[in-house]
C-alpha cells in the first residue's frame, strides 16, 4: 500500500469513534486494530499496572487483553461501548492473576474484608503535599500506588475504574458486574481507606 494512502487511512480512522474503529477490525482491517492498540494500550497498562503493582507481568497482562480483542472482534457488538468491553477483558484477566496467586502464595483473600456501606461520599484524595514536605509527582504516585495495593482487591477495582480511569458509575458496575448501590458503596469505602492510608504524607481536608 502506498505510504500516502496509508496515511489517509490513519487519519480517518482518527475521526472516528472507538466503537466505529472496533467494526471496522472486526471486518478484518490489521490498520484498525493497531489504531484501537495505540488508543488504550497505556490506559490498559496503567490499569493493571495499579491492581497488582508488578509492571513486568501487567505488560504481559496487557498484551493478553488485545490478544483476545483481536481473536474474539467478530463478537463484538457496536451496542455496546468498546472502553466498557476492552476494560472488562482486562479486569477479568487481572482478577484471574489476583486469583492465581492468592491460591499459590496464600498471601491475602478478595473477600477479606466484609462489605461496608456506612461511609460518605468523599472527594478523591487530594495529593497536594504538605508545605513542609517535598513529594515530587513521582513519590507522590508511588504513595497512591503504594495506598492502593493495601486496600482490598474489590475495593481498590471499583476505586480505580471511577476515580482514576474516570468510567461512570453504570460502566464500573457493568464491568465488575455489581448493581449501582454495591459500586457506590465500594468507591465511598475505598476513598476512606484511601484518605487514612495517605493522610500522613498528603494535606488531606478532614472529612
Amino acid at each position: 500500500m502506498p505510504s500516502e494512502l496509508r496515511v489517509v487511512k490513519k487519519l480517518e480512522l482518527a475521526e472516528l469513534t472507538d466503537e466505529d474503529v472496533m467494526e471496522r477490525c472486526a471486518l478484518g482491517s490489521e490498520t484498525a486494530f493497531r489504531a484501537l492498540v495505540q488508543r488504550y494500550r497505556s490506559r490498559i497498562m496503567n490499569l493493571v499496572c495499579r491492581f497488582i503493582n508488578d509492571r513486568d507481568r501487567a505488560e504481559e497482562i496487557s498484551q493478553e487483553v488485545f490478544l483476545r480483542v483481536y481473536r474474539n472482534r467478530e463478537r463484538y457488538r457496536k451496542s455496546g461501548k468498546f472502553s466498557t468491553w476492552i476494560f472488562t477483558i482486562a479486569v477479568n484477566l487481572t482478577k484471574n492473576e489476583i486469583r492465581s496467586r492468592v491460591r499459590h502464595k496464600g498471601t491475602f483473600s478478595l473477600d477479606a474484608m466484609e462489605e461496608d456501606s456506612g461511609g460518605q461520599g468523599l472527594a478523591f484524595p487530594d495529593l497536594k503535599p504538605l508545605p513542609d514536605e517535598d513529594l515530587n509527582a513521582s513519590e507522590i504516585r508511588r504513595r497512591v500506588a503504594e495506598a492502593l495495593e493495601k486496600i482490598p482487591a474489590r475495593y481498590r477495582e471499583a476505586v480505580v475504574l471511577r476515580d482514576i480511569e474516570g468510567l461512570s458509575y453504570e460502566e464500573v458496575g457493568e464491568i465488575l458486574r455489581i448493581p449501582g448501590g454495591t459500586v457506590r458503596s465500594r468507591i465511598n469505602r475505598a476513598r476512606l481507606m484511601l484518605k487514612e492510608r495517605l493522610k500522613p504524607y498528603l494535606n488531606l481536608e478532614d472529612a
